[in-house]
């Protein structure tokens, strides 16, 4: 095996390496920090040169222990993995720096830091993996991390949230795992670029059928797809901010991601049932999403409801399965990424100020902060659509892909979508930012005051990602050439299976 292989699996490896030298000094949360923050950095700059590599040469496979596929384990990046997991890797750095202001040092002490680099590992190991039964092993091991991220802190309302989140997280995985042995016991293979071909050759075609069924209802069910999302608005609200953020920004997007590759190179969809079934989906995704925002009085809800709308707005590329549609929806991932991450982050910045979530009580933040006002404004209009930002055009897009598929309801579902969240946001602004009080902190002198002296290492990471998604509207060009990219190599994924299986 070739030393420069080893790039593509080293943002996981040093992911969990880093969870282990912190449990080393399990009782030492200076030096998980530091670590986890070397940890990341080196994540950032692994995962960036895999993303330079793809761009330049193409899809990117190492065989562990030189095995071959199909016979063994495989690594492999193409466009959307490799843009995922260093997205993955920037989301997780900017949440350390703001857990350094987000959380005190005992609660880093009891295993902030080992857990998040393990859910990281997990999160960049399902977005790296060319085997499908590996996948399964990597979401296992993000849920150990993220079911520990939630309870720490042993709250009442994060334990009730936990238990929510753990139910239909297992019970989608006790699927995942036996769509996987029927699937194995059916053509004998687990890695995905062979499964592609061998899959296609069956001739029991109700099975093939039955088992992309499981495989929809398992990673609809991560994704938080209509009818079963109602575990993320139970439970993303209930942990400390930073925790919310990274969880807002990277699990879901783990689900849709195994849908987009299941569904594209094992039972690529043809404008049948499941064609059918997921417009359906994305549509009631996309409503729920933003009627349930509208309806919340706890700020945190609110924008737990808008990831789930975000979902339901990604599925809609799927479904239509068409270049156009697939890019769309792609952007959208990038934009909810980085727009999820930062909302949870300025909310819990919110919370702080004001003292609390609850738009009863929570009013006055724009006298008391108000640049930090204007900045949570901008991210409004972010995760709404409004033009020019980064939500906007994957959603003009999807509208153009929906009306050409003859989908004029899904197109019409996706405009009523992005003005109920416009509403919802409008709706918290005004009563609490805009809705004028005493100072809500009249002993604070300053803005940095008001946030325990700790407003660089809370306002810094915030206020880069809600400007890299401002960037991403303003100079969307070169996402759009990346999307397209990556669309027209999941609708033709010749080339990720000849890097895969050529290896032999």
């Amino acid at each position: 095996m070739m030393v420069g292989e080893w790039i593509i699996a080293a943002p996981v490896f040093l992911a969990l390496l880093g969870a282990g030298l912190c449990a080393v000094f399990w009782w030492r949360p200076i030096a998980q920090t530091i670590i986890g923050i070397i940890t990341t950095l080196a994540m950032v700059a692994t995962s960036g040169t895999l993303f330079f590599r793809v761009l330049s040469d193409g899809p990117q496979v190492m065989a562990m222990g030189t095995w071959p596929a199909p016979y063994g384990i495989v690594f492999v990046a193409d466009i959307l993995g490799a843009s995922l997991a260093f997205l993955t890797a920037l989301i997780g750095f900017a949440t350390l720096v703001y857990s350094l202001g987000d959380q005190s040092s005992d609660f880093r002490r009891v295993g902030y830091t080992p857990l998040l680099l393990a859910m990281l590992g997990g999160v960049s190991g399902a977005f790296l993996t060319g085997d499908i039964f590996n996948l399964y092993v990597w979401f296992e091991v993000l849920l150990i991390g993220s079911f520990g991220l939630l309870v720490l802190g042993g709250r009442k309302e994060q334990l009730d949230g936990a238990l929510k989140y753990a139910t239909l997280n297992l019970l989608a995985t006790t699927f995942f795992l036996i769509a996987t042995g029927l699937l194995y016991g059916l053509v004998g293979s687990l890695t995905m670029a062979d499964l592609a071909g061998k899959v296609a050759a069956v001739e029991n075609r109700g099975l093939v059928t039955a088992v992309a069924a499981l495989y929809l209802l398992a990673f609809g069910m991560k994704s938080a797809a209509f009818p079963l999302f109602f575990w993320l608005p139970a439970s993303y609200h209930t942990p400390q901010p930073g925790v919310s953020a990274i969880f807002g920004g990277l699990l879901t997007k783990v689900g849709v991601y195994a849908l987009f590759r299941t569904f594209t190179l094992i039972f690529p969809l043809d404008g049948g049932i499941f064609s059918t079934l997921l417009v359906i989906i994305a549509a009631a995704t996309i409503l729920a999403g933003g009627f349930g925002a509208l309806a919340q009085t706890d700020v945190r809800r609110v924008v737990a409801f808008a990831v789930v709308g975000g979902i339901g707005y990604i599925l809609a590329g799927l479904a239509l399965s068409s270049p156009l549609a697939i890019s769309g929806s792609l952007f959208y991932v990038v934009h909810s990424m980085l727009i999820s991450t930062a909302l949870f982050m300025a909310v819990g910045i919110a919370g702080r100020i004001g003292g609390g979530y609850d738009l009863a009580s929570l009013a006055g933040v724009y006298r008391a902060a108000p640049i930090f006002a204007g900045v949570f404004l901008v991210a409004a209009f972010v995760v709404s659509g409004v033009p020019p930002f980064s939500g906007f055009w994957p959603k003009v897009v999807l509208v153009q892909a929906s009306l050409a598929a003859g989908e004029p309801w899904l197109a019409a579902s996706i405009l009523l979508g992005g003005f109920l969240t416009l509403l919802a946001f409008a709706k918290v602004f005004t009563l609490a930012f805009w809705r004028d009080t005493e100072p809500v902190a009249e002993n604070a002198t300053s803005l940095d005051a008001m946030l325990g002296g700790r407003s660089f290492a809370l306002l810094a990471p915030t206020v880069i990602i809600i400007f890299a998604a401002v960037v991403l509207g303003l100079f969307a060009e070169p996402i759009v050439q990346l999307t397209n990219a990556a669309a027209a190599s999941l609708l033709d994924p010749s080339a990720y299976i000849e890097a895969v299986m050529g290896a032999r």
